[in-house]
């Protein structure tokens, strides 16, 4: 069954607009809060990052909530993870988080979790749309069973102290100078007070919102000011969050930066060494680099691969027993400490490793190297591009390039009218020629 509002990560779009606008979004609230109601007072918890369309979402989805008979507790701004910690520790009905992530500020989206604090299913949340497309009035509760809102005052200081405890007692960042990018987003308040209650020296930067400058020239997806000021500070390390903190990069004390393939191996293999890792191995994407998957094989380890998404990563993770999983993007998921993608919990177990180890972060942090890998992303309209019988031409030729020495992963976005388009292999040249002819077939296709 195809999806109606429901992506890759929830409902996102442009804020104002179908369906990041406030008639669907409090149909979307009275259709999840219904199915999420049981037999006692039902409750929703309820965190936002930092843009400014999150004060109208919040109340058009507070209203169908509070519509349905479901009491809201309001977090204010907060990381998605912490949103899901939250919802199992208040022993909620359902967490939501109002947030698109890494997308500039006029996009926004809600985030479902259910009170066991993972993503929803397909089922899930296919049921919600359902719901969403029927006469909602019939949803609606008696005037005598309407919900009540109120703000949760202290729900930063809870997750400051979680996010602390995932570090052993004994363990302190005392002498290390760390900065870290907020990206104007969800973690301004809690990232930089985690950091200088476990002792480092904390250099803040991308911490000022202004509900317009969310992931604007900062945080993870645009690092290279954190770099740079990782080099100006002579600091030991630099973290850089994205808007909703649910995923890291992080530079070494040269200002190079580390991606999640270099994370996920570090970690996974630092557990392995405790004993501690569960599965025989870790679960990325599709996306993430040859490299890992041949450094991991000479632990005797296996990668996973899912589609991406870090839901599905998470689905695979629960299957086969990992604690390890996520994206090269730096969606890291590490399940005994949460129960989705943390940015700041990641990059703790990276310091953790660090200080353990009494060794540099560039000495550290890479832990093999990767494969040549070409990502480009093609912007298009209309329907379908990759069902044009040119596209399909190039890529069929692409994958006979590759054969046996790369690997080929193409692919719509579930956020965005763009094709990801990405191939890797040992000869950088072949895997360029292979990128090359696809996304010229695909521009063609959008003139």
């Amino acid at each position: 069954m195809s999806r109606k509002y429901f992506g890759t990560d929830g409902v996102r779009g442009l804020a104002n607009s179908a369906p990041m606008d406030p008639q669907t979004i409090m149909r979307c609230g009275m259709a999840a809060g219904s199915l999420f109601s049981t037999g006692h007072r039902p409750r929703v918890v309820i965190g936002k990052d930092t843009r400014l369309s999150g004060y109208m979402v919040e109340q058009a989805l507070t209203a169908g909530f509070l519509s349905v008979g479901m009491d809201v507790f309001l977090f204010g701004p907060l990381p998605t993870p912490a949103v899901a910690m939250l919802t199992r520790s208040l022993r909620a009905d359902l967490g939501v988080m109002l947030s698109a992530s890494h997308n500039p500020y006029h996009d926004n989206g809600i985030k479902f979790f259910g009170p066991d604090g993972y993503k929803l299913s397909d089922e899930q949340e296919l049921r919600i749309e359902e719901l969403m497309d029927s006469d909602v009035s019939k949803l609606a509760a008696a005037p005598d069973r309407l919900g009540r809102a109120k703000r949760i005052e202290d729900a930063q200081a809870r997750y400051i102290e979680f996010a602390k405890r995932t570090l052993p007692r004994t363990l302190r960042l005392d002498g290390l100078r760390v900065v870290i990018d907020c990206a104007n987003g969800a973690a301004y308040r809690v990232a930089p007070e985690v950091l200088w209650e476990l002792g480092a020296e904390v250099i803040t930067i991308g911490a000022e919102p202004n509900g317009f400058n969310i992931n604007d020239k900062c945080g993870s997806t645009a690092p290279e000011r954190m770099c740079e000021k990782v080099r100006e500070m002579r600091a030991d390390i630099g973290i850089a969050l994205d808007g909703d903190a649910d995923r890291v990069v992080i530079a070494d004390e040269k200002g190079r930066l580390v991606d999640g393939d270099q994370l996920l191996g570090l970690i996974a293999t630092y557990l392995l060494e405790k004993g501690q890792l569960a599965g025989g191995g870790v679960v990325a994407t599709v996306m993430s680099n040859l490299g890992l998957e041949r450094y991991l094989e000479g632990f005797g380890l296996k990668l996973e691969r899912t589609k991406v998404g870090d839901r599905y990563v998470m689905e695979r993770m629960r299957q086969g027993g990992y604690n390890v999983g996520g994206e090269q993007s730096g969606h890291i998921i590490l399940t005994d400490h949460t129960t989705t993608g943390d940015g700041l919990i990641a990059a703790l177990q990276v310091l953790a490793v660090v200080v353990t180890k009494g060794r540099r972060v560039s000495e550290i942090c890479h832990v093999f190297d990767p494969v040549p890998q070409i990502l480009e992303n093609v912007r298009y309209s209309g329907s379908a591009p990759l069902e044009d019988p040119a596209v399909r031409e190039s890529i069929a030729r692409a994958e006979v390039m590759l054969e046996g020495s790369g690997r080929l992963v193409i692919r719509a976005s579930g956020t965005e009218p763009v094709i990801r388009v990405m191939a890797e292999g040992d000869d950088e040249d072949l895997v360029r020629q292979a990128v090359g002819e696809i996304t010229e077939a695909l521009r063609a296709r959008a003139a």
